[in-house]
């Protein structure tokens, strides 16, 4: 067993090639540190779940190996073990010690809580591990992991520097971030120059101002956030920062509804970062998976005038496509075709695409099944609405909210006259069987002879319900490896049944 994960140098060398495509292609500064990757480790396990072992090989992985498992081991402990498979050729840590004593441990973890930042990969902490593999077997385990194993965290980094500016963000449902631009400093082998500051009561709470010096840390090594201010360093004349008022980008007035914490630009249809979130949104894998189509490109469509909305893409043409920079015959042809080919997409899927707030995909599915097209949906009042399972009170205010607004209405009525799917496929909608009917089930943890996906799409096909969280109308828990223990102690409490995924193979099979 062990830990595939990329290397410092391999990290820099994608951000760097990347770095360079963006500039061709014309994004500024701030877009583009938004499109890198964030860190070696999201970046490892993003490589490893690529399609082309060409691609993946190109990213320079590397792994170490930090257990040997087997009935018959050739040595009695872990430590001697792990030398013995280094010189079968496997790659092992060499910075792995065996120690006597805890004065040896403490030693260790203060000697690389300071050389860490010297290493060719990152680390956040060092596991330490009994040796003696009898007396591992004497621990044990807990549900969650080895009594004989614990892995000790270093305290995040910190480093000082200025806050220059304070600017705001606008995402795809008009929610406003507001966004530290500081001194580039260097932190944890990266330099930072921005961090978020949450919300408007985070900023009042710490009253962080502009040209305040801040202590800056790294979240679990990967975000940058604000820790504390030095006040004894601020400017006699300084005042505190008062909250945008007005969108940055559309210049509408802001509302923050009660009980939440972010303020919000509620000109949805006409606010540009809210408009291309949203069509953004509708062309990704899990909604219309409009693959020839990215983020550049939808940009460089609506500034051309050539989309305002999602139900545009529909009426493009060739040659709206070849005007753009950067596109060529074969390219332009590849966007119209996928925008072709999206046409066949399933009801639930295109729901949610069409972004309705809180709608995400099982939303999505369960009212595409529930009500059968989008005219049922767009119809039904508030009662109906949550007669629909695990659809609570602010799920139904959204959906109705959104059929609310008449412009949501014309682009609905657009995607139908394009041939878009808007009602649920009565032959991929039939049961299998009835062997779970008036069943609910929870699953949960990694599976091997199934997805998740797929052991949900079962239940549903065999007339069962697929619920998210445990309850007394629970009727299994389908329980994978790395399962959470809050839901296994919950089970065990309410008496629910928890059940391999070979016993439900099983029950299928019966």
């Amino acid at each position: 067993r062990g830990e595939v994960f990329m290397p410092l140098k391999s990290f820099e060398k994608i951000n760097k090639i990347r770095t360079e495509e963006l500039i061709e292609s014309g994004y500024d500064e701030i877009q583009i540190a938004e499109r890198l990757f964030k860190n070696p480790r999201n970046a490892a396990s993003g490589s490893l779940k690529m399609q082309d072992p060409a691609d993946v090989a190109a990213r320079g992985l590397d792994c170490f190996l930090y257990f040997l498992l087997g009935d018959k081991l050739p040595e009695k402990g872990h430590y001697e073990n792990l030398q013995k498979a280094k010189t079968w050729g496997f790659k092992i840590s060499e910075h792995t010690k065996l120690c006597e004593n805890l004065d040896e441990v403490f030693e260790f973890i203060s000697l690389w809580d300071e050389k860490r930042i010297t290493l060719p990969f990152e680390i956040d902490g060092i596991v330490l591990k009994v040796n003696e593999y009898d007396k591992q077997k004497v621990l044990g385990f807990t549900a969650k992991s080895p009594r004989w194993a614990i892995a000790y965290k270093f305290k995040a980094q910190q480093a000082i520097t200025v806050l220059n500016k304070i600017t705001y963000q606008v995402g795809r449902t008009g929610a406003i971030t507001p966004v530290a631009n500081l001194k580039p400093v260097g932190l944890a082998g990266t330099t930072v120059k921005r961090a978020s500051l949450y919300n408007a009561d985070f900023i009042e709470k710490m009253d962080i101002r502009e040209g305040d010096t801040v202590l800056v840390e790294k979240g679990g090594e990967i975000i940058p956030k604000i820790v504390g201010v030095d006040i004894t360093k601020r400017d006699l004349f300084s005042v505190p920062h008062v909250y945008a008022q007005n969108c940055p980008e559309c210049g509408n007035e802001l509302i923050r509804k009660e009980g939440e914490a972010l303020h919000y630009c509620t000109n949805e249809y006409a606010c540009p970062p809210q408009v291309m979130g949203k069509i953004i949104h509708f062309i990704t894998r899990k909604a219309m998976n409009i693959d020839s189509l990215g983020e550049k490109t939808i940009e460089s469509l609506y500034k051309n005038n050539l989309i305002s909305n999602y139900a545009d893409l529909y009426q493009l043409k060739y040659e709206d496509v070849l005007q753009l920079e950067g596109f060529k015959e074969l390219s332009s042809k590849n966007v119209i075709e996928g925008i072709l080919q999206s046409k066949s997409i399933p009801f639930e899927r295109v729901l949610y695409a069409l972004g309705i707030r809180y709608v995400g995909e099982t939303v999505a599915k369960k009212l595409a099944k529930h009500f059968g097209d989008i005219d049922a949906i767009k119809n039904a009042n508030r009662e109906q609405l949550l007669e629909v399972a695990e659809i609570g009170e602010v799920i139904a205010d959204s959906v109705l909210e959104f059929f609310s607004h008449e412009q949501n209405l014309i682009n609905i009525e657009k995607l139908k006259y394009a041939g878009l799917q808007f009602a649920i496929d009565k032959s991929q909608n039939k049961m299998m069987s009835e062997k779970f009917l008036d069943k609910s089930f929870v699953v949960s943890g990694v599976f091997s002879l199934f997805s998740r996906d797929e052991l949900k799409n079962l239940i549903e096909a065999n007339g069962g319900k697929v619920m998210s969280g445990i309850s007394s109308n629970t009727s299994f828990l389908v329980a994978g490896e790395k399962m959470g223990p809050e839901k296994r102690k919950k089970a065990e409490k309410l008496n629910i049944p928890i059940i391999t995924e070979d016993e439900f193979n099983n029950m299928i099979q019966a």
